[in-house]
């Protein structure tokens, strides 16, 4: 049953679910509309691809967090928390049967219209509130509170999902030691800390996605997850300009010190009076702490076998673009353009390392890959061998030392060598970087299936133009119109210096980022930078690139 999503549609599942249309997807799973044939009702299976591509060891942690899961979900009785009807193992891999919601996620809303209103981010608010004081009484604890993990139904209702990486009372740990877990723009400072979470680090992230819902920008969100975190331990957000009477719950439950937040009773009468257009006079006593010591350990972060890597991973904003080497894009802080879907457009968004499904942080999922930019028209490019365990490749048609992988997100890439890690660098948009020294050098692709632009060549101008006003000693070595496998394609390269105050690789930088739409109006974004100083050698590893590149 393994294949594409066209080959899956129809398919039977554990011989009762018979999965309809994909409905979502990410890097560790994808969500199947689906017909259960022996109760005649529609339902939504999430299938955990990930499994797909990782150890044996590694899939048996995926379906212990799998079963940990519905054993969350189960344990809570709520209307606004989606229920989970059935889990299961089928085609080597779990699966976990749910109630169907006809909607879409606040992520979703906060995309389409740029800014929530305050008064309705209040009342989704409210309810996702009701659903943890609903799951803390159970006894379980989210830890994953987010925008993508709140879905709004047609009829209005709004539901709490994916209990993924939830912790429940007397439970075993299924967590590594020294592993982090959530998304990290929605940790609260004690779990950053290391400390044991409690249900006030749920409202801290439940104050951090009513914050997103109203600015259009989560409000910790740097250039990695490590400086993400940095900023969630030692910065006050922004002043939020576009909350009104939701601002001072906001900053209520973003205190640093979770015994100072408002307790759950206190948060939803403060949410309820807010959801009314009242300013709530109970939030006034809240006032932003002073930051906390900026001397505080992070997690460090480990690669696919558990080993350290780099201290800095690499994290360019969205689509392409130096971050680990140089932040090129403007403050932090500053608010996202929006756009009709998943952007890829560099200049729009700030990074973090995020996992679906199970949301796994700071970790480096073995096997998998990305590609970069398409280059000069060429002939066809080698047929990719056999597949191997781990998501890798036959080496085929490839010079020495090279590799081929296919990543989750289904597309395959050819990389310079086995050493080559991958990281998640948004989730949301399908976007992996690919590095073989934690940044120094990197290869990103991002996908975008509602781009902004409809010519390559005028998104690569316009972002020519933002880019150029940021990097030091900015300069653009060429902008060219260009054909890659019959599609119209764009080529933008340039060169600028990393700053030591931005980054542990200061010096002269070279980049090139490719466009081209495929045939089916995807915008996919091919981009690698690296050191001026071996630049030949890395612009040589981009044309072999291109020429293994295969859409999924």
């Amino acid at each position: 049953m393994r294949g594409n999503v066209n080959q899956m549609q129809g398919s039977l599942v554990a011989g009762r679910y018979r999965l309809g249309d994909s409905i979502g997807s990410g890097g560790m799973g994808r969500v199947w509309r689906a017909h259960d044939e022996v109760l005649h009702r529609s339902v939504a299976i999430k299938e955990l691809t990930a499994a797909l591509y990782v150890s044996d060891s590694e899939q048996a942690m995926l379906l212990a967090r799998t079963r940990a899961e519905a054993r969350a979900a189960a344990r809570i009785n709520h209307s606004a928390v989606v229920t989970v009807h059935d889990v299961l193992e089928h085609d080597g891999r779990p699966w976990i049967v749910m109630e169907l919601v006809e909607g879409h996620s606040l992520a979703d809303a906060v995309k389409e219209q740029e800014h929530v209103d305050p008064r309705e981010a209040a009342r989704i608010g409210l309810w996702v509130l009701r659903a943890l004081r609903a799951a803390h009484t159970a006894g379980v604890l989210h830890r994953d509170v987010k925008p993508g993990n709140v879905l709004l139904a047609r009829d209005g209702r709004v539901l709490l999902t994916d209990f993924g990486i939830a912790q429940i009372d007397g439970d075993t740990a299924i967590t590594r030691t020294g592993e982090v877990v959530g998304s990290v723009d929605y940790l609260a400072p004690e779990r950053v800390r290391g400390h044991d979470p409690g249900p006030s680090s749920d409202l801290w992230a439940l104050g951090a996605t009513l914050y997103t819902a109203v600015e259009g920008v989560s409000p910790f969100r740097r250039t990695s997850p490590l400086t993400t975190m940095q900023a969630v331990v030692e910065e006050e957000a922004e002043e939020p300009r576009h909350a009104g009477p939701l601002a001072p719950v906001i900053s209520a439950l973003l205190r640093k010190d979770p015994a100072t937040r408002p307790d759950a009773s206190r948060a939803e009468q403060m949410l309820a009076e807010a959801a009314e257009g009242r300013r709530p006079a109970a939030a006034q006593e809240f006032v932003p702490t002073r930051p906390v010591d900026a001397h505080v350990p992070l997690p460090q972060q480990r690669g696919p076998q558990g080993y350290p890597t780099a201290a800095q991973p690499p994290h360019p904003p969205r689509g392409g673009g130096p971050t680990a080497v140089q932040q090129p894009y403007g403050p932090p802080a500053a608010p996202r353009r929006r756009v009709r879907g998943r952007v890829i457009a560099l200049v729009v968004a700030l990074a973090v390392i995020v996992g679906a499904g199970t949301a796994v942080v700071l970790r480096q999922w073995d096997g998998g890959g990305a590609a970069a930019g398409p280059a000069e028209s060429s002939g066809p490019a080698p047929t990719p061998g056999g597949t191997k365990s781990g998501g890798a490749q036959e080496t085929d048609g490839l010079p020495e030392g090279w590799v081929r992988r296919t990543d989750p997100f289904g597309f395959t890439v050819v990389l310079p060598g086995e050493d080559w890690e991958r990281v998640v660098f948004d989730e949301e948009t399908r976007q992996v970087d690919y590095t073989p020294d934690g940044g120094k050098h990197f290869l990103r692709i991002a996908a975008d299936d509602s781009p902004d632009f409809d010519d390559p060549y005028e998104h690569l101008r316009d972002l020519d133009q933002q880019v150029g006003r940021r990097l030091v000693d900015y300069q653009r070595l060429g902008l060219q119109r260009l054909t890659y496998r019959d599609r119209d394609s764009a080529r933008l390269e340039y060169s600028w210096t990393a700053l030591a105050k931005d980054t542990e690789f200061p010096g002269p930088y070279r980049a090139i980022d490719q466009m081209y739409l495929s045939r089916d109006g995807v915008e996919y974004a091919l981009y690698m930078a690296g050191p001026a100083e071996d630049w030949d050698t890395t612009r040589e590893q981009f044309r072999t690139i291109l020429r293994g590149w295969r859409e999924p």
